[in-house]
């Protein structure tokens, strides 16, 4: 095991280029995950849910000093428990699929010398498409169905990064949806110089 981590290793490092904290130029693609809070009548008759994501982002600081990106990604939110007790409801879930592009902003290091950590502001716009699962009572006599709804909206979010890792809180509105988002994201160089 520990001839295969050095055979795979070793090329990285002989190839590698010095990093200047500052500069950067390339594609990047995340994996985020995290709870999703829903707030106002958003979280009437919903739980809190799970999502995760895809973010492909480009830089290069000498044209812009931010990073362009694109996330696809996908929620699930459980109905509430509260809910079903006092409507005729017996399952109510909503499944969302959602694209947001938009700009991200990484401030000047706060640390440095032991790991990298700096501030980082996001905004940007966002469509959500929704399948929200309505189940009735048996005894009620009404018809489930399954409604399928496409939003516009917008994010900002706030937080901290390690480059390759991010920690991030957004506020995501649509309209009769709004939700709060935390997201722990990987962060992997696809193509980069310096």
């Amino acid at each position: 095991m520990k001839k295969l981590f050095i055979v795979l290793l070793l090329p990285s490092l002989l190839y590698a280029q010095e990093f200047k904290f500052g500069a950067a130029k390339g594609l990047f693609m995340g994996i985020g995950v995290g709870p999703r809070f829903p707030i106002g009548s958003f979280s009437d008759n919903s739980n809190i849910g799970v999502g995760f994501d895809v973010t492909f982002s480009y830089a290069d600081n000498e044209l812009l000093p931010f990073f362009l990106y694109t996330n696809i990604g996908y929620q699930h939110y459980p109905g509430r428990q509260d809910f079903y007790k006092r409507t005729d409801y017996s399952s109510f879930s909503s499944n969302v699929l959602v694209i947001a592009p938009g700009v991200r902003y990484y401030f000047p290091p706060l640390i440095e010398s032991v790991m990298l950590l700096m501030p980082v502001v996001d905004a940007g716009l966002s469509f959500s498409y929704f399948e929200k699962s309505h189940q009735f009572k048996l005894d009620r006599g009404k018809q489930n169905y399954v409604e399928e709804t496409g939003k516009f909206g917008f994010h900002i979010g706030a937080g901290f990064s390690m480059f390759i890792l991010d920690v991030i809180t957004y506020y995501n509105f649509l309209n009769n949806n709004e939700y709060i988002s935390f997201n722990l994201r990987a962060t992997i160089p696809i193509f980069v110089t310096f």
